[in-house]
């Protein structure tokens, strides 16, 4: 059977055995008029005033006022960009509200992850932006010098938040709302932490502790700690007003959330979660997944990975492919890359008892890594393939799983499925498996009815 393969840059279908059982969300359809959508979720918002009434009142009490607006860096397809895009019209509020481009900052939330290039930037960002003079700014967590302390949270997580925002008279956040495997879902409270937070702020959020949490999972935001412990933060920091959307497999927008920081993301939220998770018939044997477009490298697939687990036997196989296209590092940090191959030389258990150890020195990015072990109390690691066309045979130690790079030449998709369909056929004798595809990869979130 053919299915469409949403990450291959050729637009080639993907080929799969007859047999197989497609999966996949049913999102709703998207916007017929997206702009007009945009522009009244700016006029009639949710449990709030309207975003040229605040910034009004910003301009009453200071007339040189200033304004940053957040952005999602290139890991989330948020329509900053061309026709429908969300960037321009709030832009377009502040400077018609009287707000000199000058004045007026699009601050990139890139979290933990590295400062975007300049290409990058020109990638995703509206030409128009640029014209105005608007300052587009990266965060660094990394940099102290631009991080205000603002205290700590009750759980006791330190609170440095970008200079730019916290100094800032208008503060906006936008967003995509999506499942997110530790956060219960993206957007709103994420955009500030960890989107404008200091590296040493994730050593409680992103913790072993909160990591570990049975409720940090995907589509739950009720007594998930990453979630509120995100909130804090962003409360902390202070936001006026947010413009988060949902979008569908083509990125297009199906819905426009704006107002309120909790009230507007949480309607975003419970439409995600009314077809997010998806309900299947049985674990297979087999289950093929994708990188989707957050997919970028190593690191960001665990989420495809992650998302997988509801489809899986016990000690079943994991198949994921995925396109790389990180031009820095397609496999992640130097950090990333030491607590990875401690999971694959020791196992999923080892590595969890290492992290919860108080002898245990917090590293960066050991939170994706807590999240594949969680793959890896399922399935064994030499049960997991996986492959994207970047990948080449010396890619694979310290890596967990099989590279299937290693196993054909080929950079095909199809071809490379289907060796190692083949292959695991072999490994188990050729008794009859169950296979399966999840069509939306990390987006939805299997479950046995």
């Amino acid at each position: 059977m053919r299915v469409h393969n949403p990450i291959d840059p050729a637009n080639k279908d993907l080929l799969l055995p007859d047999a197989t059982v497609c999966y996949g969300m049913s999102a709703p359809p998207a916007l017929s008029e997206p702009e007009a959508a945009i522009v009244q979720a700016l006029n009639e918002p949710i449990q709030s005033k309207p975003l040229s009434v605040i910034a009004k009142e910003k301009l009453g009490k200071k007339k040189d006022a200033t304004a940053v607006i957040v952005i999602s860096d290139n890991t989330r397809p948020v329509p900053y960009k061309g026709k429908g895009n969300i960037l321009v019209p709030i832009l377009t509020t502040l400077l018609e509200t009287g707000y000199k481009s000058r004045n007026i900052t699009v601050l990139i939330a890139t979290g933990t992850h590295r400062p975007m290039t300049v290409e990058e930037i020109d990638r995703i960002i509206d030409p128009w932006v640029f014209e105005k003079g608007i300052a587009v700014v990266n965060h660094d967590c990394k940099d102290e010098s631009i991080l205000t302390y603002l205290g700590k949270t009750e759980r006791g997580s330190e609170v440095k938040i970008n200079n730019i925002y916290v100094q800032a008279d208008l503060k906006i956040l936008t967003g995509l709302v999506e499942s997110h495997f530790m956060a219960g879902v993206s957007g709103g409270r994420k955009s500030v932490c960890p989107g404008l937070i200091s590296e040493h702020g994730t050593f409680l959020f992103h913790g072993a502790d909160l990591m570990g949490h049975p409720d940090s999972r995907d589509l739950n935001l009720e007594g998930n700690p990453v979630h509120e412990e995100s909130l804090a933060f962003a409360k902390m920091a202070g936001v006026d007003f947010i413009v988060n959307v949902t979008l569908d497999h083509k990125f297009a927008i199906t819905g426009v959330y704006a107002g309120d920081l909790e009230a507007a993301h949480l309607a975003a939220f419970e439409m995600v979660k009314g077809y997010a998770k998806v309900p299947i018939a049985e674990e297979a044997d087999i289950v093929i997944t994708h990188g989707g477009f957050v997919g970028i490298n190593h690191y960001q697939s665990a989420k495809a990975a992650f998302a997988s687990i509801g489809a899986l036997k016990k000690n079943g196989y994991l198949i994921s492919i995925a396109n790389f296209t990180d031009k820095k590092d397609i496999i992640g940090s130097i950090t990333y890359k030491t607590v990875l191959a401690i999971l694959s030389l020791c196992g999923a258990e080892a590595l969890i008892k290492v992290l919860h150890s108080k002898d245990w020195p917090f590293i960066p990015d050991q939170w994706q890594v807590q999240k594949w072990a969680s793959v890896f109390e399922k399935i064994p690691l030499d049960h997991y393939y996986y492959f994207a066309p970047q990948l080449t045979k010396a890619d694979g130690p310290g890596l967990p799983g099989i590279n299937a790079a290693t196993l054909t030449d080929s950079k095909e998709y199809s071809e490379v499925v289907k060796t190692v369909l083949d292959l695991i056929k072999k490994r188990e004798g050729g008794r009859p498996l169950k296979i399966v595809w999840l069509s939306d990869g990390p987006y939805s979130i299997p479950y046995v009815q």
